[in-house]
């Protein structure tokens, strides 16, 4: 399964591919769905271009992704859209349209409190451990570890010499992960590494313009669809 992430914390200064209203984040996705994206993950983004959980924005934007495409929509619950932890789970309980599945970073302070309120509401967790954080002990030792989604192993690691070196080692840190499916995804110049090793791996993974702005070889990507098509092909050639 390939999950592409639309957007992230990116914004115009990324470039006009980045998409940031709810119509260009439905066109995206539509797009990049039929370039072999099983499922969706987005930030919901203010008129200013900010990260939110606000009820309205969070509506609009799942609600117009929905309207295009047949797959999974999820959100970010990041601590940069909402930094105070005892307003993100307030926020999860006020939202109005609710999201197939929402990230949690579990290195995050609240994340406990904040999957509990999604799972409550009867949203899927992703439950996101970063390297080079207290993420993977935390989740381990987590009650709602057999309760979540699936695991969002991101490696932090952006050098491309290094971070398949760096997967393999969070994927250590994670252990059984509760026995739930992890996707496993890289960063910048790490996103293609690892996408291979997933590849190889067996797991599922994800691409996007979040992740990463350029091509294997080096060249701007024009959208979220050229990612994909292009994720498609190494995921699927790495596992052969």
């Amino acid at each position: 399964m390939i999950q592409v992430c639309l957007n992230g914390a990116r914004g115009a200064r990324d470039g006009a591919a980045i998409p940031l209203t709810p119509h260009a984040m439905a066109e995206s996705a539509a797009r990049a769905v039929a370039a072999g994206a099983a499922d969706v993950h987005l930030h919901p983004k203010t008129r200013c271009g900010r990260d939110t959980l606000s009820p309205r924005v969070v509506a609009a934007a799942v609600g117009a992704v929905r309207a295009r495409v047949r797959v999974p929509v999820g959100v970010t619950t990041g601590v940069w859209a909402e930094p105070d932890p005892a307003a993100r789970p307030a926020r999860v309980r006020a939202w109005t349209v609710l999201p197939d599945h929402a990230s949690v970073n579990w290195h995050e302070p609240g994340a406990e409190e904040l999957a509990a309120a999604l799972l409550d509401r009867g949203v899927g967790v992703e439950a996101g451990v970063w390297s080079g954080t207290e993420g993977a002990a935390r989740f381990a030792a987590s009650p709602l570890g057999p309760r979540v989604l699936r695991v969002l192993a991101e490696v932090t690691d952006t050098d491309p010499a290094t971070a398949g070196e760096s997967a393999r080692a969070l994927l250590a840190g994670l252990g059984d992960a509760h026995g739930r499916p992890v996707l496993l995804h890289g960063e910048d110049g790490g996103a293609w590494p690892v996408l291979r090793l997933a590849g190889r791996l067996g797991l599922a993974t994800r691409i996007g313009l979040e992740d990463t702005l350029l091509l294997p070889d080096g060249q701007r990507a024009s959208s979220n669809a050229e990612l994909v098509a292009e994720g498609v092909r190494l995921h699927r050639g790495s596992a052969l």
